[in-house]
């Protein structure tokens, strides 16, 4: 299956969204767990950037999950 870059950027953006909520999270925290800008969380979850690996590390971290949890996703196109 091929899928665009965008789609799946948009998609881990929902995803990550899904697992913050899921944590009673909200972006400032998250951003604050993660020692990056509240508006970088917005655009990530919002698909406005491709964020780094580096990033999504400490997103994970912030999360308490493993990395690769933040890719296990259904692509919705």
């Amino acid at each position: 299956m091929d899928i665009s870059e965008e789609t799946f950027i948009i998609n881990l953006g929902v995803h990550i969204r899904q697992l913050r909520e899921k944590k009673n999270l909200s972006q400032q925290d998250l951003a604050n767990d993660c020692s990056i800008p509240k508006s970088q969380i917005a655009r990530i979850e919002r698909a406005k950037v491709n964020t780094t690996v580096r990033t999504l590390v400490k997103i994970a971290n912030a999360l308490q999950i493993e990395p690769k949890e933040l890719l296990n996703f259904s692509i919705k196109q």
